[in-house]
């Protein structure tokens, strides 16, 4: 039985990306994810010096890539860490991050407020007890008519899911029932990632307890060459991964802020 290095609190987003910035910016799903969010931003209008705001930006994997695709465009991110905004910051000077919490009441959206004109929420609705409310405040970001694109695990929990804190995994229908329950206007739900996103996600689960230690960098047994070739071969074999079909394990939606969200709504 593998034993964990350190009990966590799943909630500690400042110890979450100390530990695994390396490990989510090299994960393969974390890449995936992006691509099919810089395509779906296309497909809804995102072009040239369009303002975009990433909610729960993270180390700044996601701003970078969006800063690469639309080098004019305005990008600022809201993260719970600091540690998170620091990464971040250094890994895209032209962008602006905030550290906030928006789960508090005291949250104020400053500069930005109804300022974006597209915005993401990527993984992260699943780590909160009340996804509705986030949503809410972070409308106050928005600026009316304001695309918002959220991707959302789908599929079941793994061991690792379950350590960094996942409440809740989505399908299509819950998502949008959750989007259109705070007043957003859905216009795409759907699943990505069948078939190789989901082979990639059950080896995962099946690694069980193990993948911590892997993760955690206590493991060989994924470092160095065999972890790399690894890594390339699902690279390559996500390119054929479907969007679209409802077997995939990769959930995500986008709709439209057409009305002001009221945080006393949820």
């Amino acid at each position: 039985m593998t034993e964990l290095a350190r009990p966590v609190d799943r909630d500690d987003w400042n110890q979450h990306w100390r530990d695994y910035a390396t490990a989510a910016e090299r994960n393969p799903a974390q890449r995936y994810r992006r691509v099919i969010i810089g395509k779906l931003l296309e497909r809804f209008g995102c072009t040239g010096r369009a303002r975009i705001l990433d909610v729960g930006s993270g180390q700044g994997d996601l701003a970078r890539d969006l800063h690469r695709l639309f080098p004019e465009a305005e990008i600022a991110g809201i993260e719970l860490s600091s540690a998170g905004v620091d990464m971040a910051s250094r890994k895209v000077p032209s962008a602006r991050f905030f550290q906030c919490d928006l789960l508090q009441k005291d949250q104020s959206a400053g500069p930005i407020r109804a300022w974006a004109q597209y915005a993401v929420c990527s993984e992260v609705l699943e780590h909160v007890d009340d996804p509705g409310l986030l949503l809410a405040r972070a409308s106050e970001y928005l600026a009316p008519g304001a695309t918002l694109v959220v991707t959302v695990p789908g599929g079941p929990k793994s061991e690792f899911d379950r350590y960094i804190g996942h409440r809740l995994h989505y399908s299509p229908a819950s998502l949008r029932e959750l989007l259109e329950s705070q007043g957003l206007e859905v216009e795409l739900a759907t699943t990505a990632g069948f078939p190789f996103f989901n082979l990639y996600r059950l080896a995962v689960i099946l690694r069980g307890k193990q993948l911590i230690a892997d993760v955690d960098g206590r493991s060989t047994r994924l470092q160095g060459n065999l972890g790399s070739a690894v890594i390339a071969l699902f690279e390559l074999l996500f390119a054929f991964n479907l969007l679209g079909s409802s077997l995939g394990w990769q959930t995500l939606a986008v709709a439209k802020l057409n009305r002001r969200i009221s945080a006393t709504q949820t």
